[in-house]
């Protein structure tokens, strides 16, 4: 028996134990009467198995009850099954719905308005391609690499919508097959971007990312995401994702660097997504991409953090002074209220 907060489904083998009971015929000896195994018949009594047309006819025979009345205690079974499972997973969706920024996401033109809670689990599972919501706790369907300032159960969630939301952008880019060896030759022309404005690198990244294969798409930051920008495969390309809008441009940069940092590394499509030692060493990658070490320390052991010095070594490495900033505020050279006038605020169209 399976039962929801509606519907009970009782197994045909329910009625064929009371009438074994009235008989006091054993599972034994009514297995041996109707030619089937032990196994089968307990697996029939407990709705484990179909009941066929053919045991239908067989129980017609040994039982004295009409193949017809079996079959349509069979089919009334399945479709209150059917019914039961809808429910029980319709209760569990709407429980992990709750979990989900759907209002934003309706904001931001994601997916369509709900009237009530079961339209929005709905709409939701349209949107995630899936038929039930709690299959996106299988890792396997979200295999992803991302930077986060912090993880909670809802901006799990919130990171998977997020994610969604990439991959859909991310179909109407034609991509080359996919070209580490490539990316990694384009790095450092990507590096000298840094110094120009969004209008002119955006077009010129995407374009260079889609010739290895890559898919980059901008979006909004969904609250409580603590997201900075996820990577990860989908079908025969790879899409990074970055929240763009209303962004200092030294954590762009970083989050960018972060993300390609993941697919040189080797992190892109592991079943249990990236641990924290994939974190840090793209952290690493990212860091010594944009200022090596070497070249940091020296700057550092001068001891001489004034908006000229900062300027002077940025142009000597030809990037934008804000990475320098950035760079020494989370190194703790200087404190995070400082220098940041040379800090550019990037506004990205998405």
């Amino acid at each position: 028996m399976v039962r929801s907060r509606s519907f009970i489904a009782t197994p045909p083998g329910a009625t064929i134990k009371e009438q074994l009971n009235d008989k006091g015929m054993s599972q034994k000896e009514f297995a041996a009467r109707m030619d089937i195994s032990e196994k089968h018949i307990s697996k029939l009594i407990n709705g484990e198995v179909q009941l066929t047309p053919e045991v239908a006819v067989r129980l017609e025979v040994v039982l004295g009850v009409p193949a017809k009345f079996w079959n349509n205690l069979e089919a009334v079974y399945r479709e209150k099954l059917i019914k039961v499972k809808a429910q029980n997973a319709m209760d569990a969706d709407e429980t992990l719905a709750k979990q989900l920024p759907y209002n934003e996401m309706v904001k931001f033109g994601w997916i369509p308005e709900a009237r009530d809670s079961k339209e929005k689990v709905i709409n939701l599972r349209k949107y995630f391609e899936v038929v039930e919501l709690v299959l996106l706790e299988n890792k396997r369907i979200t295999r992803i690499a991302c930077r986060r300032l912090a993880v909670t159960e809802k901006s799990d969630f919130a990171l998977l919508a997020w994610v969604q939301e990439a991959k859909i952008k991310a179909r109407n880019i034609e991509t080359s097959p996919i070209n580490i060896k490539g990316l990694i030759s384009i790095i450092p022309e990507i590096r000298t971007m840094t110094v120009v404005q969004p209008k002119e690198f955006c077009p010129k990244i995407k374009s260079m990312l889609a010739g290895c294969g890559i898919a980059i798409v901008f979006l909004p930051h969904l609250k409580g995401s603590f997201l900075q920008g996820a990577s990860f495969m989908d079908g025969n390309k790879i899409v990074v994702g970055l929240t763009a809008r209303g962004k200092d441009a030294d954590k762009f940069w970083f989050s960018l660097f972060h993300e390609l940092a993941h697919i040189i590394l080797g992190h892109i499509g592991l079943i249990d997504g990236t641990t924290d030692q994939d974190e840090e060493a793209a952290d690493a990658w990212a860091r010594d991409a944009l200022i090596s070490e070497e070249a940091f320390s020296e700057f550092v052991e001068k001891s001489s953090f004034s908006s000229t010095s900062i300027r002077t070594f940025a142009k000597t490495l030809g990037i934008a002074p804000g990475i320098v900033v950035g760079r020494l505020q989370n190194e703790g050279c200087i404190k995070h209220n400082m220098m940041n006038g040379l800090k550019e605020h990037y506004e990205i169209a998405v």
